[in-house]
């Protein structure tokens, strides 16, 4: 009764890979319980996710094809943008999130396109961000509720909000990656995604961690933008700034990321036997909200959503029960 924070199907988003193919569901090894899933395999497990009443879905794609700019995250018939349209017809309550960056469907692994000047790490941030705003629109035009930039660099907040509303899609939710660190935390997501960068790496456009105070001057450069949602990624390590953020822009919707390592750390723990996996993920995400996040990006979200359910059933029934 007098517990302070509480978690909730509502503030849960779970996240996806989509591949080309059909019929494919392979589990990826570094996050056991998650899966690389075709567009026909994704649409079941997407009306599985409205039916447990998880209110959104983030989705990542694996390109048919890399390039050098990441051609395939803005074309019409690219991946994700083929997968929106499915889940959008097969589940219309969801909200649809989709990631929008480069790093997924470029050749190099990057975020943005390298530099001509051939500098490990180097982002042309200029001709990056018309390209990265080229995806936001094919997203939302293809069926995304939401465009979550992910990219980290400067002004594609106000570059994806100018050509959104330049086609008239002035209603379309930003949820910014405002404050991603350079994190050892990404690195069975980077096997999900084959998006593991080919040369350098993104510590040149992604927040070093140990800045806390950064993240709040990141996060306020990306509202001034015209992102109507932030984020702190990942979450775990990162509870102080969850919680700066939050402190700053109380009335600011707030994301956190649990992200692949954290997910897979738990899982490697419950598999040897260490960790009670189901009382440790709730603390862990309980955690999470308590920092501050409205929002919790987890690939736990329907396991949460069946523990929480069980522990409800459990409560009433002791109080039903006569003593």
């Amino acid at each position: 009764m007098v517990r302070e924070t509480r978690l909730h199907v509502d503030g849960l988003i779970y996240p996806v890979f989509v591949v080309p193919g059909a019929d494919v569901h392979e589990e990826i090894p570094s996050m056991p319980g998650v899966f690389h899933q075709s567009i026909d395999r994704l649409v079941e497990d997407a009306r599985e996710v409205a039916d447990l009443g998880i209110p959104a879905m983030l989705l990542f794609g694996l390109p048919h094809a890399k390039d050098w700019e990441g051609s395939e995250a803005w074309a019409s018939d690219g991946i994700v943008q083929e997968a929106l349209r499915a889940i959008k017809h097969a589940a219309p309550s969801l909200v649809l999130i989709a990631d929008t960056c480069l790093c997924e469907y470029t050749s190099h692994g990057h975020c943005g396109i390298p530099g001509p000047d051939g500098q490990p790490g180097f982002i042309d941030n200029d001709r990056s961000l018309e390209l990265i705003a080229r995806a936001a629109v094919a997203q939302v035009e293809a069926g995304a509720d939401v465009v979550a930039p992910s990219d980290m660099l400067d002004g594609r907040v106000r570059a994806i909000r100018a050509a959104l509303d330049a086609r008239g899609l002035v209603d379309t939710v930003i949820l910014s990656y405002a404050a991603k660190y350079a994190s050892a935390f990404y690195g069975p997501f980077r096997e999900a995604a084959d998006s593991a960068p080919q040369f350098g790496d993104r510590r040149g456009y992604q927040m070093d961690p140990p800045n806390g105070r950064e993240a709040v001057r990141e996060v306020s450069y990306d509202l001034a933008e015209g992102a109507d949602m932030v984020m702190v990624k990942p979450a775990l390590p990162y509870l102080d700034v969850v919680h700066a953020v939050k402190t700053a822009y109380p009335d600011v919707p707030l994301a956190a990321y649990n992200v692949s390592g954290e997910y897979a750390m738990l899982k490697a723990a419950a598999a040897n036997g260490w960790l009670d996996e189901r009382r440790a993920v709730l603390e862990a995400l309980t955690s999470i909200a308590r920092a501050g996040a409205d929002m919790t990006i987890t690939y736990y979200a329907k396991d949460v959503v069946r523990w929480l359910s069980s522990e409800s059933h459990v409560a009433s029934d002791a109080v039903a029960s006569p003593r």
